[in-house]
């Protein structure tokens, strides 16, 4: 535990990938192998499932400090992380301990999950009376399920491999699935993970999946990519990546964070497929007349009823149905395809859906156009066809690993994101480096006038990401000046700031008190141009609605949304 701890330290004070890659190095060379199995779980993006409520924590930190919650709170409102805060206001420890990562995670913290409070109690004021301000704000993280580490899992497979001697690439092949929690981490995974090469382990077993080959945003004109001719161009689907994977007379569906979501859509864990295929694509929810070309899907809205689901009723099957939108083959009959070119992979694809015809199985369609201003315009009709672009693909490209360039290219050239000039009426202070200053905010846009000609403003979107550290300085500044009250760390401040806000898709929705949910809402600049009069109004907000969106969806995106949004 202590030197995790004092690994996730080094990597948090650092921006730099040079020391990031040393730290790892240094670690798995000198780690146990169980204790270094759990640590490339959490460093590869494994999440930890929450041990200890939050506000039981709490209750015993200041239990165990011996203060009040006031004072707790304004240590909390100062510092801007639990865990942090928590690190600081406990005295300093009574021991030490000696004990690896690995036997902390199963036999010290994985117990607490469900316990009665008094034996969570008795054990928290045992683990700080032997860890450092380390290992505390560590464990912290790790038991309230809030650990995140500044760290790619780029970074991490080139540091493994650097220590076993293995080719990156092998690495991250190895690494696909690593995370899915119902595998637990141990010295036996570990010890495969970094085991000498036997033939590019160019068989895979079981279900596993191949590392996902990722796309580049598009930010060129897309003449700069030479004759239309050498691409490969499909809509972008707004769905879940996935991985199907049919091997030993079963299947296993791979979202691209590497859970298995087999179990969520049994339409597609039932495929008839031939052994040893995978193919990679899109999960949708298909429309009535959908047929076994994706045309037209239905909003992710509907998606997102079902993502949340933990039980699958016949009435959601029948009037959600969850179709996988095909655009790649990457092994077939046992063969790995990923060195095949683009273009001979999709034919291969197309035979393949024809021998295998089922309505959740739909192949992506391939857009055709005379030249780059035609397919252009094509692109212009992407929110009309409920998508949010198109994908070019080269079509000598090779299926690679991650975000690379060096077997072929990927690009998403996507729509602009929605707009509307929204006013800021609530402010929150960020975390861990700008814990004190307010970057986390709330907007608002106003709504009909009454029956006396007054307006108000209604909230609709929150955001926190947009601005540079400067602008971030100076909007501080300004809430500071026009604070009207304050709860707890929230600020209501006069309305006196105009923003753009961009966000990527909008649905109706009965659980905002604006009757409208946005997705990935961000700030894209402030208007100085415009008055607090001049923002835009619920109805304009309205207006951005597609006819598709009838029926209200819930706004809180899921946690699988967000690690498999399709790049």
């Amino acid at each position: 535990m202590r030197e995790f701890s004092r690994l996730y330290t080094e990597l948090d004070a650092t921006t730099s990938t040079t020391r990031k890659l040393a730290a790892l190095q240094d670690y798995f060379g000198r780690a146990d192998a169980a204790d270094a199995a759990w640590a490339v779980y959490f460093l590869a993006g494994g999440k930890p499932r929450q041990a200890v409520p939050t506000g039981l924590l709490k209750q015993c930190a200041m239990d165990y400090a011996q203060i009040d919650e006031w004072l707790f709170d304004e240590c909390y409102h100062s510092v801007g992380d639990l865990a942090e805060t928590i690190a600081h206001v406990l005295p300093p420890p009574k021991g030490s301990s000696d004990l690896g990562l690995s036997r902390w995670m199963e036999e010290r913290i994985a117990p607490l999950r469900g316990a009665d409070p008094a034996v969570i109690r008795a054990a928290l004021f045992a683990a700080w009376d032997e860890l450092d301000w380390q290992g505390r704000f560590l464990l912290s993280k790790l038991i309230g399920g809030g650990f995140r580490v500044g760290v790619s899992r780029l970074l991490v497979t080139r540091a493994l491999a650097a220590v076993a001697q293995l080719d990156p690439k092998l690495v991250a092949q190895r690494m696909v699935g690593w995370t899915d929690g119902r595998a637990r981490p141990d010295a036996g995974r570990y010890a495969q993970l970094v085991a000498p090469a036997e033939g590019q382990d160019a068989q895979l077993q079981g279900g596993q999946p191949y590392p996902f080959f990722l796309a580049h945003p598009l930010l060129e004109s897309p003449e700069t990519l030479g004759p239309l001719t050498d691409w490969q161009v499909e809509w972008k689907y707004d769905g879940i990546r996935a991985q199907l994977v049919r091997r030993h007379g079963s299947n296993w569906l791979w979202s691209r964070g590497e859970e298995l979501i087999t179990d969520r859509f049994p339409e597609l864990a039932t495929l008839a497929l031939p052994d040893g295929t995978v193919i990679d694509g899109e999960i949708v929810i298909r429309l009535p007349d959908s047929g076994p070309q994706a045309d037209r899907v239905a909003p992710f809205a509907d998606l997102q009823k079902r993502i949340g689901r933990k039980t699958l009723t016949a009435r959601l099957l029948a009037d959600l149905p969850a179709g996988l939108i095909a655009y790649d083959l990457l092994e077939q009959d046992g063969q790995d395809l990923r060195s095949l070119p683009q273009h001979e992979r999709r034919a291969r694809l197309e035979a393949l859906l024809q021998s295998c015809a089922a309505p959740a199985l739909m192949l992506a369609p391939q857009i055709a156009a005379a030249n780059w201003d035609a397919l252009a315009q094509l692109r212009a009709t992407s929110r009309e066809r409920g998508v949010e672009g198109m994908m070019l693909k080269q079509r000598e490209a090779h299926y690679g690993i991650g975000r690379t360039r060096n077997v072929g290219t990927w690009w998403k050239w996507k729509v602009d994101p929605y707009s509307i000039d929204a006013v800021l009426i609530y402010a929150q202070a960020g975390h861990g480096r700008r814990a004190s200053l307010y970057t986390d905010y709330t907007f608002a846009v106003w709504n009909a006038p009454d029956e006396t000609g007054q307006r108000s403003l209604v909230p609709f979107a929150k955001a926190y990401s947009g601005l540079t550290d400067a602008e971030i300085a100076v909007v501080d500044q300004a809430i500071r000046k026009t604070t009207i009250e304050k709860f707890g760390p929230v600020r209501s401040v006069k309305p006196s700031m105009v923003f753009e806000i961009g966000f990527e898709g909008i649905a109706l929705s009965s659980r905002h008190k604006a009757g409208i949910a946005v997705r990935f809402p961000r700030i894209l600049r402030q208007r100085l141009d415009k008055t607090v009069e001049e923002a835009d109004t619920l109805a304009s907000l309205r207006a951005l609605l597609g006819p598709s969106a009838s029926q209200p969806a819930d706004p809180h995106l899921k946690e699988l949304h967000r690690a498999t949004q399709d790049d």
